[in-house]
């Protein structure tokens, strides 16, 4: 008999673990260049549909289908019986999604310069054998298991073995074209939005709940709901600790808190508790969260400034590193068999053991499977698809944002667009111009903050200037703009949000104008603007045909 709660917790588990893939692209995409936002999505959701694939084939049979010290067995097509309180089904779901998530943490290290085709046979071996070997290990009844080696619901299994094969590949494509300058020092590249990344983090945060609570398989007896609710609390405390250690720390290094070091900061805290969630209390957890959020900071600067390993994301640090970190503290942390619980060092080793192990594994075999891909079609895409960018070489795409293009709509209601289009120029008849003025025009144009153009406009109209034109530009002033820091690295141009506003006068004194602009703008600090002065030869009013100052009908 199938118990009814326990096979809702594994399905639902299995659709929150689902739901992560969406959180990775948020994170890889915000964190990349929007020139390849549509490649990123496209690898995150091929990874999955390709792993389903790959491990309903072979991977699950050789991670489960046996209780052999190295693998499992081969059961193509899962045709046995795996059920237990709940139906074979819901276990190979629960697991398949598991093994997607593995695969998908190593687009973000290897992201904005590999080969699509590439890209998506690896991440079909990844699905095939590579995890599903080493998670036999430690989840089918394989060596590490027989050993004792505990890992609640993936720190080793998923996120090593994810973040490993992101280290490998990484070292394989060499950094992004720019990313280091001629002296080997590391040089910024902005990910084109922290909302995405922000977005992203937030829905793992939530996910993770399903990834380790459900990971208990059950919920039913006492026991079972004790365990998985502390799994909640123990889940949640250490991503919240390490966020706080993150951001305090990246305060007191750079001066100011990093935001898209925080945000790896939540993650590198979810990983690394994700291997003791169920064994360390909430003081072991934040502590283990402490250490993760003041690492994963520290790893990035190594990987990115002293190994030269470009990984824009923070994959392996976050995966790799603080998923090794967070399997060895279980070892001094879980209750009663930890270290620091009196414990003795034998279960302390044994983490130590499975962790080294795991990343011989992946190490060895990622190593071979990147050079045969390297050598035969090539693992990184070409100097000018890179500059390019993926969406447009290896998609056919212009932009993953289209919509915010420019684009011109036709406001006849009787009238297709083509029709529109299609028709000559109408001949207008223009009324005789008055006697032309012989007022002096004057075009002055402004770049100012964005907060201060209500009271620019205001302030402009009470001296009788009504007509204006405003545009949002980027820029920045010979001072480079203000200096930024992203992930810890200085920015070394950076281009600001300003408003331009473009205004012709004539009877109104040019001085008084520009009197009233400083006036307004003035702070005293960088970015109050600039004001640019231009004589204007003629104005031309193409509803009425009326020249020069007559055209100037906001001016007076």
């Amino acid at each position: 008999m199938y118990s009814s709660v326990d096979t809702i917790w594994v399905l639902l588990g299995a659709a929150l673990v689902f739901f992560m893939q969406a959180g990775f692209a948020m994170v890889e995409t915000g964190f990349t260049r929007s020139k390849n936002a549509g490649n990123i999505i496209m690898k995150n959701v091929m990874d999955y549909c390709i792993g389903t694939v790959a491990f309903w084939l072979i991977g699950f049979g050789l991670m489960f289908a046996g209780d052999g010290p190295i693998i499992g067995g081969f059961d193509p097509f899962i045709r046995g019986d795996y059920s237990s309180t709940f139906p074979s089904f819901a276990f190979v779901i629960f697991q398949t999604v598991f093994c997607a998530t593995s695969a998908t943490i190593v687009s973000g290290a290897m992201a904005e310069r590999t080969k699509f085709i590439s890209y998506c046979i690896y991440s079909l071996l990844i699905s095939l054998f590579v995890y599903p070997i080493s998670g036999h290990w430690i989840w089918g009844g394989g060596w590490l298991a027989s050993l004792g080696f505990h890992d609640f619901a993936g720190s080793t299994a998923v996120h090593i073995v994810g973040g490993v094969a992101a280290l490998i590949g990484a070292i394989y494509l060499g950094p992004r074209i720019g990313k280091y300058d001629e002296n080997g020092n590391a040089k910024a590249i902005p990910g084109h939005s922290l909302t995405l990344g922000a977005l992203g983090c937030f829905i793992l945060w939530f996910c993770w709940f399903g990834f380790n609570g459900c990971s208990t398989v059950s919920m039913t007896g006492d026991d079972t709901l004790v365990s998985a609710s502390k799994i909640f609390v123990t889940t949640n405390m250490a991503a919240a600790v390490a966020t706080c250690s993150t951001m305090i720390l990246t305060w007191l290094r750079y001066g100011k808190p990093d935001v898209s070091m925080t945000l790896n900061g939540s993650l590198a805290g979810l990983v690394a508790i994700t291997a003791g969630c169920d064994l360390v209390t909430p003081v072991g957890a934040a502590i283990i969260g402490l250490i993760a959020g003041v690492l994963v900071v520290f790893s990035v600067e190594f990987f990115e400034k002293v190994v030269k390993i470009d990984d824009p994301v923070g994959a392996v640090s976050v995966h790799g590193v603080c998923g090794a970190v967070g399997t060895i503290l279980t070892g001094l942390f879980a209750e009663e068999i930890g270290l620091f619980y009196g414990g003795g060092f034998s279960f302390f080793l044994t983490q130590i053991l499975g962790v080294v192990s795991v990343i011989v594994w992946v190490v060895v075999v990622m190593t071979i499977i990147f050079f045969v891909i390297k050598k035969t079609i090539g693992l990184r895409v070409s100097a000018e698809e890179e500059i390019a960018g993926l969406d447009i070489k290896e998609h056919g795409l212009t932009s993953a944002y289209a919509d915010f293009a420019p684009v011109y709509i036709n406001t006849s209601i009787n009238s297709e667009p083509t029709e529109v289009f299609a028709k000559a120029p109408a001949k207008v008849e223009y009324p005789e111009p008055s006697e032309k003025s012989d007022a002096k025009l004057t075009k002055i144009v402004v770049i100012a903050r964005q907060n201060k153009f209500n009271e620019l406009k205001h302030a402009l109209a009470l001296i009788g200037v009504t007509g204006l034109t405003l545009s949002h530009v980027m820029g920045c002033g010979m001072q480079k703009g203000k200096t930024e820091y992203y992930r810890g690295v200085p920015v070394e141009m950076t281009v600001l949000p300003k408003v331009k506003v473009e205004i012709v006068v004539s009877k109104v004194p040019v001085m008084k104008v520009v009197d009233t602009i400083k006036e307004v703008l003035y702070t005293g600090h960088y970015g109050d603007g600039k004001i640019f002065i231009y004589d204007v030869e003629n104005v031309i009013k193409v509803r009425t045909g009326e020249e020069g100052y007559d055209a100037l009908q906001d001016d007076v």
